[in-house]
């Protein structure tokens, strides 16, 4: 849109009253409709909504400048420091950031380009620009009229958020003690100071922790500077979180995070193939060990019987492991300097369970065969295989990610590899221990 200045007798005048008090010209033109204050901008030259742009609160500034012809953005967005004036373009739709960004100075579009693209994971990424922001020596009055008229433009909001001329937050106030108080006061006097932010380079998943421990339902999002940035709701960072997980179970049993239910079948059979030609490569590394023992399996063939029960109770055992483990690893449950107490918790738990299941199993095997001594091997297999199946479950997915791995995409691989080979290691190997009473 071509800026079309009033030819106006009250325009010099309306210019001299600006330059005079340029916040309390801003504030007055934040009092009105943002369609009526449009036009009043667009009627102004460059130099004066160059004074002026600085002071509005971004959110109305992007819906002022939105329609801008680039020629006169350019001039007025120079007189802007630089962080503030990206934080604008940040605000503005899509449309017109694509119109007006091209021809803004290249400071501005570098500085925009780095608050515009934050890293995956980040809060930067999922948080609204569209918030409701009051200054704190605003009026309590002006406050109320202001938002009754941004009402049928945004959704409601249960806070706004009180910040300075830099657009730094410094409070925030509940609609409700807004309406129950003095219209005549400031707005600053009813804030509260100590506000909880997230900063937007913060983690997703380390933010729905902290929104979770305060039971807040949203947060603002603030930059080094504690400039706002925006504001991000907890059910965003928990859908965020519950998609992380998701994509982490995929990846635990060789699927592809990018995979869904009706992918093409080519793609699916690309990503799947490769995982599974792995898993081959351990099975027969498995099969090999217990080829080992293909002299001792011949002699007493009754343990051939009980091979899967002892591989497939440490495989369970271990995968219990390692669901909580990753759990933990995604949801960045589990410090950094508690890693060790994780893995030697879990070697006791698997200890505790292998002792109880490796009782039940030696009483169930000596029953059904009538060999008290096969009952024995069996459990002092399970007691070993449970133990390790524990530490494994725990530490494979902590060492893969220490190694700057994806721990969910390898850890379930490499996790039934161990266990099925200590499990039969150790089975076996108390049978030839006890096959002089065996045979």
């Amino acid at each position: 849109m071509e800026r079309t200045p009033v030819d106006s007798p009250l325009t010099p005048l309306l210019q001299t009253l600006i330059k005079a008090d340029v916040p309390a010209a801003a504030r007055a033109l934040e009092a009105v409709p943002e369609s009526e204050a449009a036009e009043v901008f667009m009627a102004l030259p460059d130099d004066i909504t160059a004074l002026i742009l600085p002071h509005l609160q971004l959110n109305y500034a992007a819906a002022l400048v939105k329609d801008m012809d680039p020629a006169s953005f350019n001039t007025v967005v120079r007189a802007m420091e630089p962080k503030r004036a990206a934080s604008l373009l940040m605000r503005l739709p899509r449309d017109s950031l694509e119109r007006l960004l091209p021809h803004a100075p290249k400071k501005l579009k570098d500085e925009a380009r780095e608050l515009l693209v934050y890293p995956d994971g980040s809060v930067g990424r999922i948080m609204q620009t569209d918030y409701l922001a009051l200054h704190g020596d605003e009026r309590v009055r002006d406050a109320i009229r202001k938002i009754r008229k941004l009402a049928p433009q945004r959704h409601p909001a249960s806070y706004a958020y009180v910040v300075d001329v830099d657009e730094r937050l410094v409070g925030v106030i509940n609609m409700r003690d807004l309406l129950l108080a003095d219209d005549e006061g400031p707005v600053k006097s009813i804030m509260k100071e100590d506000v909880f932010t997230l900063d937007c380079f913060m983690d997703s998943a380390d933010a729905a922790q902290e929104l979770g421990k305060r039971r807040y339902f949203a947060a603002p999002v603030v930059d080094a500077e504690k400039r706002m940035l925006g504001i991000v709701k907890a059910e965003q960072l928990i859908h965020g979180a519950q998609a992380e997980v998701a994509e982490s179970i995929q990846r635990m049993f060789g699927g592809s995070p990018d995979e869904r239910a009706f992918s093409p079948f080519v793609f699916s059979l690309r990503k799947r193939l490769p995982w599974l030609h792995v898993n081959l490569a351990t099975a027969f590394l498995a099969a090999f060990v217990v080829s080992l023992f293909e002299d001792t399996i011949a002699k007493i063939t009754v343990l051939a019987v009980f091979l899967p029960v002892v591989a497939g109770q440490g495989g369970n055992a271990g995968a219990q492991s390692l669901a909580i483990v990753m759990r933990g690893l995604v949801m960045r449950e589990i410090p950094r300097n508690r890693l060790s107490a994780l893995v030697v918790k879990e070697g006791l738990l698997g200890i505790t369970t292998g002792t109880v299941t490796g009782i039940v199993t030696g009483l169930l095997a000596w029953f059904w065969q009538g060999s008290a001594i096969l009952g024995l091997v069996i459990g002092l297999g399970m007691v070993v295989n449970l133990f390790f199946a524990g530490v494994s479950g725990a530490a494979i997915p902590i060492i893969m990610k220490s190694l700057g791995w994806d721990p969910a995409q390898c850890s379930s691989i490499i996790l039934t590899t161990v266990t099925d080979i200590v499990g039969f290691v150790a089975f076996l190997g108390f049978a030839v221990l006890f096959q002089s009473f065996l045979v």
